[in-house]
């Protein structure tokens, strides 16, 4: 339609009706449930592997929170998550940004940041945690060389504490790794409402079926009623525990 052919006072009310019907700008849409988590991103410079691991009170939590390619790095979003921080951040640091960078990049440009957590290791192990400042209580997060911790809605601070902590002792398989840090925060109270899902996603170069993609660990436990130990078994039948090899 051109307005301009029409009546001045008719222009006016053509396009204050066409803009009742634009959709405001909502970051957070209503009936979003928040994927209230704890979760561990990292990286093994040994073995090249990035990997993320989360556990969460949230249906299938591991179709939202974990994103990783190999030699480009691995992130972690969610509280209200933004679930294009994955792709985005992922594009990124395959350009050459570091986790900092990254990290600066998604949060600026997003309008619900206070409701975002994010966690992001990039190729060199540089890690790098996110938590606005609307995340529910308790939210926070740790970071080190080769990985970031983050939660929200936790039991306290000693979920993300006692999980780097376990991550920085631990020797042998990042896989294994990522969940003695899943279970360090799980016994420290983990999601304070309760457990239904977990999920571990680890990437290296040629690492999946046949050599063909880098999809090395990819295993999902949506509803159960001890996720993170269905997951362990799961794991098991891929990566052996280090305390069960063989001399």
């Amino acid at each position: 339609m051109n307005l301009r052919r029409l009546p001045p006072f008719v222009s006016i009310v053509v396009a204050l009706i066409g803009a009742a019907f634009i959709p405001a700008s909502d970051p957070v849409p209503a009936g979003t449930e928040p994927c209230t988590t704890f979760s561990i991103v990292a990286f093994d410079p040994d073995t090249k592997e990035h990997g993320v691991a989360v556990a969460s009170k949230f249906l299938a939590v591991g179709a939202v929170v974990p994103w990783a390619k190999a030699d480009v790095g691995a992130v972690a979003t969610q509280s209200f998550a933004n679930t294009t921080f994955g792709p985005k951040g992922l594009e990124l640091l395959g350009g050459g940004k570091s986790a900092e960078a990254t990290m600066k990049a998604l949060i600026a440009g997003d309008d619900g940041r206070d409701n975002r957590q994010v966690g992001i290791v990039d190729k060199d192990g540089n890690g790098e945690s996110y938590t606005g400042k609307k995340c529910q209580a308790w939210a926070g997060g740790k970071t080190g060389k080769n990985y970031s911790c983050q939660g929200n809605l936790l039991a306290g601070e000693a979920v993300v504490a006692d999980m780097a902590k376990v991550f920085e002792e631990s020797k042998g398989p990042l896989a294994w790794r990522l969940m003695a840090a899943m279970d360090a925060g799980d016994k420290a109270g983990g999601d304070k409402r309760g457990k239904q899902s977990a999920a571990i996603f680890i990437v290296k170069p040629k690492g999946g079926y046949a050599g063909l993609n880098d999809r090395f660990v990819d295993f999902r436990v949506d509803d159960h009623e001890k996720p993170l130990t269905e997951l362990a078994r799961i794991l098991a039948k891929q990566i052996r525990k280090p305390e069960e090899k063989k001399d």
